[in-house]
């Protein structure tokens, strides 16, 4: 049986070794043609490969691939474009202690448009080319006709800094006029400072005529503590004792909602205010927005009331129609409030007054007339705390109040008069006169004189009519206990108007 075995064994071992053998002499014939790359193409070489994404690592070939095919080239990723950054900012918010608005305004700036007035007529000060990038260090004619320029105004000493070399003495002539017209002082000579010192004469001249013009229409009662708001300077003012307190950067309305120039009183604080909707933003944002979508209001927390104070299902109002303006709209308090979490009642007839806002981010604008007409304060908390320090307020206190759920309304013992001013061109108390853009155009030739909105006036009271009888001298008396007490009320006898009142 084994005898018989043993030929098949033999074969069989024969047989797979050559099997063994034949794959691994295929092999040693087959390894050199994968390692060795294909030449290029003459015309492919001269054509640089793509270039790969940054981010993305080259991909070796994958194990196993067929032979012969060459690995596909990954296709790269554009990388997202990235939005480009903000340009910096070049307005600032003023630090002169001296307020806008004082008492003795009206008188300096009159004798600023004097010197203005001299100036135009000697021919101003002509322009530098818009191009023009001075600081520090140069040196140069233009220079030299920087530094004629800002000696015309005061802003340089010619004696100070002869020459044509930019030095400290220049830059600092540079700094004083930029802050004059509500720039960043720097220093540096670029594109904002050169549009304010191409700014004619008689456009000087004209700004501090028509803020004149507008002062004269004025009544405001300065007191001890008053709050002015310049809005061309996009700046509120806590003046006590003569002396800005504290200056906040604020938000003034846009050119179609200009805000008006107002005489009146801070009278109450509102924590967690509520925003009753005008009928103005309700036809011209609300009701084009709800027809786009239905959620609109249920997104913004605005119930509808109807006139009993019942809550009304939006549904049930037709949106393409103005028949929402029959209703309040009104926003509940909370963080996405449009009034922010505090608003400072002001009355006037314009019903405009001055707040808080859930976009705070829109204080670092340049342009700050972004508002329906009212006045949104930056730092509120710190002009709060102002308001009623006076009743023993402290900061941590008003942030409390903020911070609440519930609204809560702090009347001011005292009230504060307030005035929102239009001035472009003013000259404070020591003389130094400033500029601010004119953002309405109230200063163009032929623009229409502007009304200070005051409180609504009330109604003379109708005199008394007294009866005669009274006017005559009193009854006598019927006897001794009616002397010491008095007489009974007669019948019919009118008080007077002092016990009414």
């Amino acid at each position: 049986m084994i005898s018989s075995l043993a030929p098949r064994l033999v074969r069989a071992a024969l047989f797979s070794a050559a099997a063994s053998f034949a794959m691994a002499e295929a092999m040693a014939q087959t390894q050199p043609q994968t390692e060795q790359a294909p030449a290029a193409p003459a015309a492919a070489a001269a054509d640089p490969p793509p270039a790969l994404a940054p981010s993305l690592p080259a991909v070796p070939p994958s194990a196993g691939a067929p032979e012969g095919q060459q690995q596909a080239t990954p296709v790269p990723q554009r990388p997202r474009p990235q939005r480009p950054p903000p340009p910096p900012r070049v307005t600032a918010i003023s630090s002169d202690p001296q307020p806008t608005y004082a008492p003795q305004t009206v008188a300096t700036t009159q004798r600023a448009l004097e010197t203005y007035r001299r100036i135009a007529h000697q021919g101003g000060w002509g322009t530098l080319p818009a191009a023009t990038r001075l600081a520090k260090g140069a040196r140069g004619p233009a220079v030299a006709q920087l530094k004629q320029r800002l000696a015309i105004e005061g802003d340089l000493n010619p004696a100070l800094s002869p020459g044509e070399a930019f030095d400290e003495t220049t830059a600092e002539a540079v700094r004083r006029f930029q802050r004059r017209v509500g720039l960043l002082p720097s220093g540096v000579v670029a594109a904002a400072t050169i549009r304010q010192l191409n700014i004619p004469a008689e456009a000087r001249v004209r700004a501090l005529e028509k803020s004149l013009e507008r002062l004269a229409d004025s009544r405001f009662a300065f007191g001890q503590r008053y709050v002015i708001v310049n809005i061309p300077a996009a700046a509120a003012e806590a003046v006590e004792g003569g002396v800005v307190r504290r200056r906040h950067v604020v938000i003034v309305g846009k050119t179609a909602h200009a805000s008006p120039m107002v005489e009146s009183r801070l009278t109450v604080v509102n924590f967690n205010p509520t925003w009753t909707i005008p009928t103005s933003i309700i036809k011209r944002d609300i009701i084009p927005r709800m027809r786009r979508n239905a959620a609109t209001l249920a997104n913004m927390r605005v119930r509808i009331l109807d006139r009993s104070g019942n809550e009304v299902n939006p549904a049930t109002i037709d949106w393409s129609t103005e028949r929402a303006v029959n209703y309040t709209l009104r926003q509940d308090p909370g963080p996405g409030n449009s009034l922010g979490r505090v608003r400072i009642d002001m009355p006037n007839t314009e019903a405009v007054f001055m707040h808080d806002t859930p976009s705070r981010g829109l204080f670092q604008s340049d342009s700050r007339s972004l508002s329906s007409g009212c006045v949104r304060v930056a730092d509120v908390s710190d002009f709060v705390t102002w308001l009623l320090t006076p009743q023993g307020w402290t900061k941590e206190q008003v942030v409390e109040g903020m911070t609440e759920t519930q609204r809560r309304d702090v009347r001011l013992t005292q009230a504060v008069p307030v005035s929102w001013v239009y001035l472009t061109g003013w000259a404070a108390p020591d003389g130094t006169v400033q500029f601010r853009d004119d953002i309405y155009g109230w200063d163009a030739p032929g623009a229409p004189p502007q009304r200070v909105v005051r409180p609504a006036e009330r109604p003379p009271q109708a005199p008394v009519q007294v009866a005669p009888q009274v006017q005559q001298a009193p009854p006598q008396q019927r006897n001794f206990l009616e002397g010491l007490f008095g007489a009974p009320p007669q019948p019919g006898r009118q008080p007077s108007a002092d016990m009414r009142y």
